[in-house]
């Protein structure tokens, strides 16, 4: 696959990692010109709260105006996801450490996580795009058991700020196209590892 499918159903999902929505908006943006079909969804977090990178509202506004839908904000409206077969593919971009740890212990407890739940039910590739300070700390266990699950895939990682924040990984947002198409492919884009910046 060369490209991706115009009209490709997508759940675009969104973590609380403030500091990185303004290039999720972008690649949002991006698969939507691309001629993806995009269902923004949102965390209790992500929706809820303001930052110096945005209001709650902004950043509500911004997601929903990209998409052209109104966003998924409670997890009950998440869970048709799987049963109705509703997206080909799910992004979560950003996927935040506390979320990967949800993930990996199997807790559903927001929007975005029964998200997840509901859509791999059908053996469909979810895609993450990690960003947390402590991708080399408590969350690379989370990291190590997710690469080895079947159907979630990586938007390829790397260390952000290795002087400063050692332990800190963020994925290269751009590269969320390409992760996708081999994911539509049952393949692990690679490397799933970036060398430092």
């Amino acid at each position: 696959m060369t490209e991706l499918p115009i009209g490709l159903k997508i759940g675009y999902a969104m973590c609380g990692s403030f500091c990185t929505f303004s290039n999720s908006f972008a690649q949002a943006q991006r698969l939507s010109d691309l001629g993806c079909q995009l269902t923004p969804i949102m965390s209790f977090n992500a929706s809820s709260i303001s930052s110096r990178f945005g209001t709650a509202e902004e950043n509500l506004s911004k997601l929903e105006k990209i998409c052209g839908k109104k966003a998924i904000l409670r997890i009950e409206d998440a869970e048709p996801i799987g049963p109705k077969k509703l997206f080909d593919v799910l992004v979560v971009m950003p996927c935040t450490g506390n979320t990967l740890a949800k993930l990996a212990g199997g807790v559903t407890d927001t929007p975005v996580t029964m998200a997840v739940k509901s859509h791999i039910r059908n053996g469909r590739p979810v895609v993450l795009a990690i960003a947390t300070n402590d991708a080399l700390g408590s969350s690379a266990k989370n990291i190590g058991f997710l690469q080895n699950c079947r159907n979630i895939y990586f938007v390829p990682y790397g260390q952000d700020d290795f002087r400063a924040k050692p332990n800190s990984m963020i994925a290269d947002f751009t590269l969320a196209d390409k992760t996708i198409m081999s994911a539509l492919e049952g393949r692990q884009i690679q490397p799933v590892v970036l060398p430092p910046k």
